[in-house]
């Protein structure tokens, strides 16, 4: 990834416009969720998405982001045993599959990012349970987000609660600061210990991002050089918001 480490302190006004940008893009992810369903095809989700995107005069993050090659999609779209950094293509959805979708949207010269992770028809008790799970923890983390906390308090919680459900949460992707960049500082991991790491201040910016897997929490890269599975074939599954430490309850940015 391309990681600018420094934390930017947001202004009210960048806020304001960030809360904009986290619209949009609860717009194109809700205008995904509707179209998933079985026989679809994730390239045409993906357009789906874009459209939106460009509609409002933004800009998909993702497409062309630096990595082994330039990202060539909108949307990260990961299936079943996929982590994150799925690409679209020809692939069509199926009764019982999950599919996670990430999407980066910049407006006005900032970012909302955020995903989600959804079954397609009837899935099993297993992958149901999985994405409760997965969504919750992002919350446990969410009401960490608070000034005088730690980032170290925020990942603790998250990790705390996906293991007490008997799921792992990976060790090799992060959550990150998020503002006119797509990664900013602070990294972080969806494990930690209460205290540690960096003071949380307003105006603090950070897409939490939990990545849970069932199985080991070791992953491996496909061929692709992208595509990010578990590396023993086990469900896995993602949940994002983009969040702003204020002076008072967590601000949701990328909230519908």
């Amino acid at each position: 990834m391309n990681w600018d480490r420094n934390i930017v302190i947001k202004s009210k006004k960048e806020l304001e416009l960030m809360r904009e940008a986290g619209r949009l893009n609860a717009l194109a992810l809700a205008t995904v969720r509707e179209m998933i369903r079985p026989g679809i095809t994730t390239a045409e989700l993906d357009a789906a998405a874009e459209e939106v995107i460009r509609k409002h005069g933004a800009v998909p993050v993702f497409k062309g982001y630096p990595g082994p090659y330039p990202y060539p999609a909108t949307l990260c779209i990961s299936i079943n045993e996929e982590l994150v950094h799925g690409i679209p293509g020809k692939r069509k959805l199926k009764v019982g599959d999950i599919v996670s979708v990430d999407c980066g949207s910049q407006l006005d010269g900032f970012i909302g990012d955020s995903a989600f992770t959804i079954g397609v028809g009837e899935i099993s008790p297993l992958a149901q349970r999985l994405l409760q799970v997965t969504e919750q923890s992002l919350y446990e983390g969410i009401k960490m987000m608070r000034a005088g906390n730690y980032t170290g308090d925020v990942s603790a919680a998250i990790q705390k609660y996906v293991e007490s459900q008997g799921f792992c949460v990976t060790r090799e992707y992060t959550g990150h600061g998020v503002g006119r960049k797509m990664h900013e500082g602070p990294q972080v991991p969806n494990y930690g210990t209460p205290g540690r790491g960096v003071l949380l201040r307003p105006g603090i910016t950070i897409a939490l991002e939990p990545m849970v897997l069932v199985g080991t929490a070791l992953t491996r890269v496909l061929s692709d050089q992208w595509t990010v599975v578990s590396e023993d074939g086990s469900l896995t599954a993602h949940s994002e918001h983009s969040v702003a430490v204020t002076e008072g309850e967590p601000l949701i940015l990328t909230a519908a």
